[in-house]
């Protein structure tokens, strides 16, 4: 082999990072360390990241009462979001990006126009701090939750409670509505995780198989019916959904079939709580953030966990990975965002 065509093997494979880098397939992309960048700037631990669905920024909310928006792809503050009166716990978009929506331990939560920045409306109704809140598929429902023990559906036009989902029987941690918007899954300090059908406010499903506080909560895309089906050991024309995750204080990722009501299988490996999961939109696997200071990336069919990142000084609150571009962000009691790149 000549020299030049050495060199240019050589270039290729160091622009591509390694060999094999061409060939792995986008469904396969998972975070690799080192970070791509640390976001600083945050005063109080960082309690949600979050990826735009259209631009190339995220916004990240802290103990500190504000929200910070940075670009991702360069790492450049962008701007900070002031309102709330005390620590904002979670926030989330729209599905066009335009709408942002917040909410806080000052028992408020706020709607937020992404074009300029202004925050447009204020919803009154909790009486406790609000831990989580997200947009309806459609975009014109928000779902909150708080330590008041509910969660209420709100009409984004109006800025009205339309529905207060009540059952639990303590804080209401997280909540997550399924891809048509028909199904609602929440997540408690009373241990349980809950299904509602969001038209009739009836619950669907208990599950009560964690023995510690549940953290978070997830919908099983379709994407994901297959690992899962394997994972399970049952066929995969049978693997009909919808499939509910959960990641507890109890150290435990626990897969269910909301339609049987059983738990499918659990995933063991963190050494502290487990504080947020996603599902890699390729359907292959699961991500988890945990006080254990970790980033783990885990196998669905296979059952495993297949990648474990130091990913930060302190316990890491919050995670999020992009739909379509090779990027996952952690969050931390550090104080910092990380950008990790996925290849």
């Amino acid at each position: 082999m000549d020299l030049e065509a050495k060199l240019a093997e050589a270039e290729k494979e160091f622009h591509s990072g390694g060999p094999t880098r061409d060939k792995r397939d986008p469904s396969e992309w998972i975070p690799r360390p080192p970070e791509k960048f640390s976001l600083s700037g945050h005063r109080s631990p960082i309690t949600k990241v979050i990826f735009h669905p259209v631009f190339s920024v995220c916004a990240s909310v802290s103990e500190d009462a504000t929200i910070k928006i940075w670009d991702y792809e360069t790492g450049d503050y962008e701007r900070t979001l002031k309102g709330h009166t005390d620590a904002v716990q979670d926030v989330a978009f729209d599905h066009t990006g335009k709408l942002m929506v917040s909410c806080s331990a000052d028992m408020s939560v706020k709607l937020w126009d992404f074009t300029t920045y202004e925050c447009t409306k204020t919803l009154q109704g909790h009486d406790h701090n609000v831990s989580c809140v997200l947009f309806s598929p459609n975009g014109d429902f928000i779902f909150s939750s708080s330590r008041d023990k509910s969660i209420k559906m709100w009409d984004v036009a109006s800025g009205y409670c339309t529905k207060t989902f009540t059952g639990h029987r303590e804080w209401v941690r997280s909540v997550c509505v399924n891809q048509d918007g028909s199904l609602l899954a929440s997540c408690s300090n009373d241990q349980t995780v809950v299904v509602w059908a969001v038209a009739t406010k009836e619950v669907k499903a208990d599950f009560r198989e964690h023995d510690h506080v549940v953290e978070c909560v997830s919908w099983a895309p379709h994407s994901s019916y297959s690992s899962i089906a394997t994972a399970a050991g049952i066929p995969k024309a049978g693997a009909s959904g919808p499939y509910l995750i959960s990641g507890s204080r109890d150290k435990l990722i626990k897969m269910w079939d909301v339609n049987s009501g059983q738990c499918l299988f659990t995933l063991s490996g963190h050494n502290n709580w487990i504080r947020d999961i996603v599902f890699h939109p390729g359907g292959k696997f699961i991500l988890t953030a945990s006080d254990d200071k970790t980033l783990r990336i885990w196998d669905i069919a296979n059952k495993r966990n297949s990648k474990t990142i130091e990913a930060h000084s302190h316990f890491v609150t919050c995670l999020d990975m992009h739909r379509n571009a090779p990027y996952v962000l952690t969050g931390s009691v550090d104080q910092t965002i990380k950008v990790w790149e996925c290849r």
